[in-house]
Parts: structure tokens; sequence; C-alpha cells
């Protein structure tokens, strides 16, 4: 897409607006899949929770990928889609027990990270099929926000407690089928996820009639021009190898699994906002545009940095200007940020906006929730429509007061 593209796209579509590039999306999940080539069994869950929309579940179905869930909304999206419910896995975190009940009844992977569910299920449905994740006790990505495999963390079954696990698979006759572990985001150390990973395959040779390995997923996309990012052929090459090596061990072959949402859509999203105001105060000049942490709450929440260019003006001079929002909060996109010179009625696009950006967004301030474009082919195809009033006071019911009285 060129900045031409996205000028056009705001023109009809207006602003705000996602934009995501299929061409992009489907190139990272060839990179993927060709790292991991000498793996015979190769089975790619792309994780809903980046992006959800149907069109995007759609396009990886397409692909043939399966897709990594938690929450029986997420299934159903992906039932929605056209996927196949045998390329589903469901991994929650938390939920009820009537919960992974009623998803099992449509068939899907379930995934258990929690001693208690797990014998209750085991007890209620021995029949049914169930992967158990584990908490390896290794911290592979970013701050404790996004880095999940860290001792205090509330995912997972901690290693020490597989004797428990194993005794209530011995009590309650379950079927193990597949183990599964997630470190965090931002995966940046390859020799601490392959640690992890020889812990994964020590867990898994106490079990004997596993289908398939789940490593998660988490790898780390760049931010900005010569950014680190996971180094995915590297990973690729040395994986398969100890993955090999296990198998053999093992006595057959099993599939190996990712569930990766960053790495496939991130890069492939942009926003597209407009400049209401330029503010100049005593010692800063805002840029105030026509969105807020309502559509995209990462760099508030996360403290995450998204580049931000003006694509209105792609060769002006570079000034520096905070981007900030419409919401009434704080809601800063960026601090003394360099940006080609800004005048109110630019398009400012922010970068990898394709995870967790939209699925995070809400209706603070009653703010209407923007529309998504799908850049396929060459064309601009509109996957969500932009929110109205009507969708804003949909399922609210109104009481009637009028028997109140002083």
């Amino acid at each position: 897409m060129t900045n031409q593209d996205l000028l056009k796209i705001t023109e009809k579509f207006g602003s705000p607006v996602y934009v995501y590039d299929s061409e992009k999306i489907i190139s990272q999940y060839k990179r993927l899949t060709n790292a991991f080539s000498g793996v015979k069994n190769l089975r790619i869950h792309y994780a809903v929770k980046a992006l959800s929309n149907i069109s995007i579940l759609s396009l990886f179905q397409n692909l043939g990928a399966g897709l990594d869930t938690v929450s029986v909304q997420e299934v159903k999206l992906g039932l929605q889609a056209g996927v196949d419910p045998s390329k589903i896995i469901y991994t929650p975190n938390g939920v009820s027990l009537e919960e992974i009940e009623m998803v099992a009844k449509l068939g899907v992977q379930i995934n258990i990270d929690n001693l208690s569910i797990l014998e209750q299920f085991g007890t209620k449905h021995p029949e049914v099929p169930v992967c158990i994740r584990i908490n390896p006790h290794v911290m592979a990505g970013g701050n404790t926000n996004i880095s999940v495999g860290h001792i205090d963390s509330k995912f997972g079954i901690s290693i020490h407690q597989i004797p428990h696990v194993l005794r209530i698979v011995e009590n309650t006759g379950m079927n193990i089928n597949g183990i599964h572990m997630h470190t965090g985001s931002d995966i940046l150390d390859i020799e601490v996820f392959l640690y992890a990973s020889e812990i994964l395959f020590n867990t898994a040779l106490q079990f004997k009639d596993l289908e398939f390995l789940d490593f998660g997923s988490g790898f780390k996309v760049p931010y900005k021009e010569g950014d680190i990012e996971t180094n995915i052929e590297e990973l690729g090459e040395k994986l398969t190898a100890k993955f090999q090596s296990f198998c053999k061990q093992y006595g057959r072959e099993l599939t190996l699994a990712f569930e990766p949402g960053k790495f496939l859509v991130s890069e492939a999203g942009k926003f597209l906002v407009k400049v209401n105001v330029i503010k100049q105060t005593t010692s800063t000049v805002f840029a105030q545009v026509d969105s807020g942490f309502n559509h995209l709450i990462r760099p508030m929440f996360y403290g995450s940095r998204h580049e931000i260019h003006n694509i209105s003006n792609p060769q002006g001079k570079e000034r520096f200007y905070s981007v900030v929002g419409y919401i009434c909060e704080t809601d800063t996109f960026a601090s003394n940020r360099r940006i080609a010179e800004i005048k109110e009625g630019d398009i400012l696009a922010f970068n990898n906006a394709g995870a967790y950006c939209y699925s995070m967004a809400s209706n603070f301030n009653s703010r209407y929730r923007p529309p998504e474009i799908m850049w396929h082919n060459g064309e601009a195809h509109l996957i969500r429509k932009r929110e109205d009033f009507e969708d804003l006071i949909r399922g609210q019911v109104k009481m009637d007061l009028s028997t109140i009285t002083e």
C-alpha cells in the first residue's frame, strides 16, 4: 500500500480507520511455515485475540491455518469463518467448567491450565482428548505484562506440579493428547526459548499417547527501522533439529504447533487518523487527532511504540510533536516525536496496528469504533462498518422512571 492508497481510503471511508494488508499477512505466514519446512507435521494456529475480524479468520482458513482461541465466542467466530473445529484449539484461563464443556461439544481441541478444572473435566468427560498447558517458569518475553512464563504467572500448570497431573490422569483415565507452553510475547533470546522447549520435551516424555506439542508463540516483530526482531529462520533451524530428535526418542512423529498472533498481523496493519487541531503550549506542540485510547490503547496500556508518519506531507521538514487524542483522559500516543511538519487536516498513519489494536477498542466517552478495511489484490474492501448511534445504544434498556417522586 502506498501513501496515496491510504489517503484514498480515508477519503472514501473517513477517519479514523484501520487498514490491513493481506499480502503482508500472507508473506508472514509463509515465512513461518518456510522456517519450519523440515518438520513433517506442522500446524499453525492463528491467535484470534490479536485481530478477530471474521474476514481475517477466513483468510487464515484459506491459507490452511487453524485457530488459537481463548473464549467460546472466539470459537464461534472461527466456526462462522469456516474453520474446521478439528483445527481450532481452545486455551482459556480462569473460565468456568461449564464454558469448557460448552466448547468441548463444538468438537474443538481443549487445552487446560488448571489442576482443579483438569480433575473436574477428566472425571466427567474422560473420553474427550485434552491438552495440558504447562508453565515452564522461563521468561522468554518482555515485561511481566506480556511475559506469562514467570513463576508468579496465572497461566499454566507449574512443571513442579506434573506429579499431581499424572495422578489426576491415572485416577480419571482421561486422554492427554497434547502438551502446551507459552512463555510470553516479544521473544528476543532464542536460546532461552530453546531452553524452555527442553522442559516441554522432558514433560512430554511422561505422557504416552501424545499427538502434538504446542510451543505457543510470542515472536517479536520490529516496531521501527532497524529494530530487533525474533530470528524466525534461526529458531526454525534449531528447534526443528531438537523436535526431530525428540520424536525419535518418543517413538513416533508428533505434530509441532505454534499459535502466533502479533507475528502474523501486526506489521500488516495501519491506523489512519486526521489531525483536528495543532495546539502549542509554552513547551510542547500537540497534534490532536480524531481518536484516542478508545481505539488504540497499546501505547498507554503497554508503553508500546508505534511509528507515526504524516502521509499528507511525507517530505516535510521534521518537527517535534506530541500526538494526543480527543478522549477526556490522558491519551498520549507519542511524546516529542520527530514527524514531518503537520497541519490541521493532515492524515497520520500509525504502523504496527494489526495486532491488539482494534480488538482492544472500546466505546469510552461514547465514541464510535472505527471501520476496518482489508487491502487485498490492490483494492480496499470494507470488512467492518463504522459504528453509529444505533450501535451505541443497542442492548441498552431505558427504564420507566416516571413513577419516581421527590
